[in-house]
């Protein structure tokens, strides 16, 4: 393969590949530009460490799963109706990632636990879309005012055990789904209620 069709999101396919059949701890850039058929400085000129490359592999499998949250966050129906809907999307994404692939599932948790700022800027990402929804709820009289900010937050935290790759164990637990509905519609009722529980 000529390096001038070498294009980012080649080398990125290749990565994840590579990091299924060696694992990350054994997977290197070399094994990437090999697989490509370039040479390993070919791969660098595109991410200058190996660490780069995997904080980019992290970032993308990251996006995967946040890319349509933020439609339903951007949509203009009733806010309670799409923060659950929203909830329900990133714990059914999750658990199916982990459902049809569970190597690469823990091989990208395992990366993404590495790439500690691309994690932090996902964290960010997701609450600013819960965030967005509560807000539209405030202005709709759906939700009672409250910081929408630190509330967007605190769902996040609130629902960990149903999208955090750390409970990835739990999900195939038979009451799960009844959990998670008694979460959301107790984080549902907090909001009407507000922030004195009025």
């Amino acid at each position: 393969m000529s390096d001038t069709i070498l294009t980012r999101e080649r080398i990125l396919d290749t990565a994840e590949e590579v990091l299924r059949r060696y694992g990350p701890a054994k997977a290197t850039v070399l094994d990437v530009s090999r697989s490509l058929g370039v040479s390993h400085g070919s791969v660098y000129r595109h991410f200058p460490s190996k660490t780069a490359l995997r904080d980019a592999v992290a970032e993308r499998w990251l996006a995967r799963v946040s890319a349509p949250l933020a439609v339903i966050a951007a949509e203009d129906g009733p806010a309670p109706e799409r923060l659950h809907r929203w909830l329900l999307r990133l714990s059914a994404e999750k658990r199916r990632m982990a459902r049809e692939d569970p190597e690469l599932f823990d091989t990208f948790h395992t990366i993404a636990t590495e790439a500690r700022e691309v994690v932090a800027e996902h964290l960010r990402l997701l609450a600013a879309q819960i965030t967005q929804i509560i807000e539209s709820g405030i202005s709709r009289d759906e939700f009672a005012p409250t910081d929408a900010t630190v509330a967007g937050r605190a769902v996040l935290q609130a629902t960990a055990r149903f999208h955090h790759p750390v409970h990835a164990m739990e999900w195939s637990e038979s009451g799960i789904d009844a959990d998670f509905d008694a979460v959301i519609a107790l984080i549902l009722c907090g909001l009407r209620a507000g922030p004195s529980g009025r």
